[in-house]
């Protein structure tokens, strides 16, 4: 006799995603069932938050509650926002952002949420099908990639085919388009909070003008780098738009479309590339570890770098420079000088949060 089909990982996801929001629309049943029983059972610790601010919104304070996903999402809600809102990060650092699953005690902050900011482009399809079970009266969901571009300024790519459907989310690590998504911000927490409207825009221009800063900056730098060598060949594939925005060519990712290691088929045609191309240095990630890249570098004579960073930011969570600042100049640091560059012109421009108290 055959035993039960095993689920696909996509079913098993749904399958998830169910019981979730299942649990979500029973917690006013539970809480009424549970009056009589006994009342010293300790309630799950939730997850910790990603940016280290807002671990809990049991606390009215007349603030408004915002929920982010990723760390990059979260510090630049947190420069908008400052300390008039709440903020709780929901995807903890080092955490694979393409396949987090949102657990049953996350369904709280999305219950207390008043805005819920997420990247979108089918980056959080799991989060948002729990917070919109969970979604509270009068509160909203609004994702900042897709009010950033269009469908046609998608890109496709490596880890990211267009057979797929789903087109490469990390708008962010574009610093143009990081500076569209402040906007955003300011002008949903203004529309819902008029009274801090204010407080918004200073903490928006302020947070600007850093980040022009570090967009020049990143421009000018890359034009140091020898023509030719203006080359990428990463692990992860979220480059591109960064990659578009600064005059830099993306050869390869090694990660294939379903987040595992590159077959020796796949590794041998980058090593091929590697030689035509003459590509100086790979790049390879803080979040996804791998041998295979070192394998390549010993093959190729690339230098192998691997600590680039796409949603983590450096630092431990709380730290001055963990934010999304910190991270775009931590990866230059690293990047542009392995390509033969300098980063000169980013002298001065800082990692630390700009808004006022």
């Amino acid at each position: 006799m055959r035993g039960p089909c095993p689920l696909t990982p996509q079913a098993t996801r749904t399958v998830r995603t169910l019981i979730v929001v299942a649990l979500v629309l029973l917690m006013p049943l539970v809480a009424g069932i549970s009056s009589g029983a006994a009342q010293d059972a300790t309630p799950a610790a939730a997850p910790p938050s990603s940016i280290g601010w807002s671990d809990t919104f049991e606390q009215d304070n007349g603030k408004l509650n915002v929920v982010t996903s990723v760390a990059p999402l979260s510090s630049i809600a947190r420069n908008i926002g400052g300390t008039r809102i709440n903020l709780h990060g929901l995807i903890p650092d080092g955490v694979d952002s393409h396949t987090f699953e949102p657990a049953p005690s996350d369904a709280t902050f999305l219950a207390k949420a008043d805005i819920i900011l997420l990247n979108g482009l089918h980056l959080e399809d799991p989060t948002v099908k729990l917070a919109k079970a969970s979604l509270k009266q009068g509160a909203e969901i609004d994702t900042l990639g897709d009010n950033t571009i269009t469908e046609s300024a998608w890109i496709f790519d490596v880890s990211f085919p267009k057979d797929k459907g789903d087109p490469n989310p990390h708008l962010w690590m574009n610093v143009q388009y990081a500076m569209t998504y402040a906007k955003l911000i300011e002008g949903w927490l203004a529309k819902r909070d008029a009274q801090n409207a204010g407080s918004y825009k200073t903490n928006l221009d302020r947070y600007l003008a850093v980040l022009t800063k570090l967009d020049d900056g990143i421009a000018q730098s890359v034009q140091t780098i020898p023509d030719g060598q203006r080359k990428l060949l990463t692990y992860h594939d979220s480059w591109v738009y960064f990659a578009r925005r600064y005059g830099m060519t993306v050869i390869s990712a090694a990660q294939p479309s379903d987040f595992s290691e590159p077959s020796p088929r796949d590794v041998a045609k980058i090593i091929d590339q590697i030689k035509r191309e003459n590509v100086r240095a790979i790049f390879g990630s803080e979040v996804y570890p791998s041998k295979v890249l070192a394998q390549i570098a010993n093959e190729t004579g690339a230098t192998y770098v691997d600590k680039l960073r796409d949603d983590e930011p450096p630092g431990a969570i709380g730290a001055p420079e963990h934010t999304y600042l910190g991270m775009i100049l931590t990866d230059m640091t690293l990047m542009i000088p392995a390509l033969g560059g300098n980063i000169d012109a980013l002298q001065g421009v800082p990692p630390y949060d700009t808004f006022m108290p």
